[in-house]
């Protein structure tokens, strides 16, 4: 079947999406005759339109055999060093070879070679056998290929939020993957602008700066110019943490001193920024009984599970064991040595190197330290969460597994664990290997914290039969754990805020009212409204109710005690704060149901 001569004009906008043409203005360019070969690209210009100066396009030249129709009518090539094209719907150019058309008929394959990149040409099909070819059989016509939207990218180009979630996806998809193998490029989502501005943002704007003076909003006003020349120091490792400005905090009601590290606030952003890449790695490393900075963990969960352990395992014996001095006795050596076990990225294990070796400042002097994680900074909490689980959670682990016959259960919040036995035989040969096990490593009980006590649901009933007195209390996550019984006699597990715990928050609670003698009365109804709300979600555990009342009775005393400073003269009768504490104070109310009855499935 003969295909029409006509076939090849060229009928869409354009004339450089046009691959071949005939005779004619062609021809009468070169002086020679078209050929479906490939020729080098020359330039053309195009009138009757607005010049649009393009160069080092796909397609900045002239195909061979394209051809312009000038102003006065002559087709001519243009002899400039750019090319000028005209609005899209340019003027339709009429090509034709009828002879050189008779030669590729039903093969457009040659003909469209040179230009397979254009979407919307698509080749012929030839026929299989070469003797139906030959004689004659129909070859499908040419098409355009579909219209569909262009193939969307896995993870967006902009740098913004979600692009950081979609690169800790994937690492966390890897982790996934390869729990075993060790990951060797993560440096490169630690300097990315993106992370970095985004760990700008999770940093407190109210922080207390460090060695360097430099606040939150200071390095707020030249924001992108500093991102990027932090992004590009730390990509060629040219950045070097600060020394870290000790400071200290009061502990245990003020008896006692905490040490707290600020480091500088570029500091804060790597750390930041490092932690939320390493929280993905390890967050499927920690096992499930460890809650202390973890992502997606409270310390309501913690409370929870040693609640269900309690309850409904057979423990007789709970081991309350406390760290002496954690953060401070952390040995560096061992801590690199851990790290490395998952992460093989040199850049990443040298920098951490850097942070652990910038030092301290106190009173104006420098001092290298080589042991601990200085307790205040980003990353701290997470490396000494790393150390530990080495330490202690996949020892025990691997001892509850190997050496308990009994039940064993442990519950680790930070540095504070506690361990439940069945048996008291195997909660002493553990607590003895415990001590040996941390002290290989340089860690060491507090031993005025560390108890080993008989409790649990028959606990009263053997401490009875023996003449003892009531089964003792410990104290977990700032609550004081009891045997009780509810009213059918049956064994419960009661807790209470612990008593030093609410005087410490009545105590410093009383400090910051005294530096709101400026509001109103109404400004600091609300106020106190929401501390207590903030107070009743975590205490406001089944059982403790009193404490909770207690609680609130205080704070509308020291409300009382406020109102008498500020206005000087005696108006704060109780039956008028009373009334104002209706008004603006939420009552002590239950917040939480049993673990028993949330977790039951």
């Amino acid at each position: 079947m003969k295909e029409s001569n006509t076939e090849g004009i060229a009928s869409h906008c354009g004339p450089e999406s046009c691959g071949w043409v005939g005779n004619g203005p062609s021809e009468a360019l070169t002086g020679e005759p078209d050929r479906p070969g490939i020729e080098p690209r020359k330039r053309i210009a195009v009138s009757d339109a607005d010049p649009l100066f393009v160069e080092g396009r796909q397609h900045d030249a002239r195909r061979d055999g394209e051809c312009g129709v000038g102003s006065a009518g002559s087709e001519t090539r243009s002899m400039s060093g750019r090319r000028s094209i005209g609005k899209r719907e340019a003027r339709n150019v009429s090509c034709m070879n009828a002879g050189s058309r008779g030669e590729l008929q039903g093969d457009t394959s040659a003909k469209n070679a040179f230009r397979e990149s254009d979407d919307c040409i698509v080749p012929k099909k030839v026929p299989n056998k070469p003797k139906a070819k030959a004689a004659g059989a129909e070859v499908p016509e040419e098409r355009r290929s579909a219209k569909r939207n262009p193939r969307e990218q896995s993870t967006g180009r902009a740098q913004n939020r979600e692009t950081v979630e979609q690169e800790l996806n994937r690492i966390r998809e890897a982790v996934r993957r390869g729990s075993e193998k060790r990951l060797t490029t993560l440096w490169h989502h630690v300097y990315s602008k993106a992370t970095l501005r985004e760990a700008y943002w999770k940093l407190n704007p109210k922080s207390s700066p460090g060695v360097d003076g430099q606040t939150w909003q200071e390095y707020g006003e030249d924001f992108e110019e500093r991102i990027a020349r932090l992004s590009e120091r730390l990509k060629r490792m040219g950045h070097r943490p600060l020394p870290v400005r000790r400071t200290y905090v009061p502990k245990d009601g003020g008896k006692k001193e905490r040490p707290i590290g600020v480091p500088a606030l570029e500091d804060k952003i790597v750390e930041r920024s490092l932690a939320m890449v390493l929280e993905v790695v390890y967050e499927e490393e920690f096992v499930n009984f460890s809650y202390g900075f973890c992502t997606g963990r409270r310390p309501q969960q913690a409370l929870d599970a040693l609640y269900m352990g309690i309850v409904c395992r057979k423990v007789n014996w709970v081991l309350d064991a406390d760290l002496s001095g954690y953060f401070d006795t952390i040995d560096h050596d061992w801590l690199i040595r851990m790290i490395e076990h998952r992460i093989a990225d040199k850049r990443v294990v040298r920098y951490i190197i850097r942070c652990l070796k910038a030092g301290i400042v106190e009173d104006g002097y420098w001092r290298l330290v080589s042991r601990g994680s200085p307790q205040g900074g980003c990353l701290s909490p997470l490396l000494a969460n790393i150390f530990l689980h080495y330490v202690l959670d996949v020892w025990v682990k691997k001892w509850r597994k190997t050496k308990a016959n009994g039940d064993v259960i442990i519950i680790r919040y930070a540095d504070d664990f506690v361990v439940g036995f069945q048996y008291k035989g195997e909660a002493d040969k553990f607590f003895s290997e415990l001590v040996a096990r941390l002290n290989k490593f340089g860690l060491k009980l507090n031993t005025e914290k560390t108890r080993l006590i008989e409790f649990g649901r028959f606990a009263e009933r053997n401490r009875r039969n023996r003449g003892e007195g009531k089964p003792e209390t410990f104290d977990f996550l700032g609550f004081t754990h009891i045997c009780g019984k509810d009213r059918r006699g049956k064994f419960q597990l009661k807790r209470k805020t612990i008593g030093k715990r609410m005087r410490r928050k009545l105590a410093s609670l009383k400090i910051e009212m005294s530096k709101r003698w400026h509001l109103s009365i109404p400004a600091m109804g609300r106020w106190l409204g929401r501390v207590l709300n903030g107070y009743f979600n975590y205490f406001g555990v089944p059982g403790n109710f009193r404490a909770l009342k207690a609680f609130r009775q205080a704070v509308i005393r020291l409300w009382r005690h406020w109102v008498i400073r500020k206005s000087q003269r005696s108006k704060g009768t109780f039956s008028r704060m009373y009334r104002l504490a209706d008004r603006w104070l939420p009552r002590a109310s239950i917040r939480q149901r049993y673990p028993s009855t949330r977790l039951s499935v």
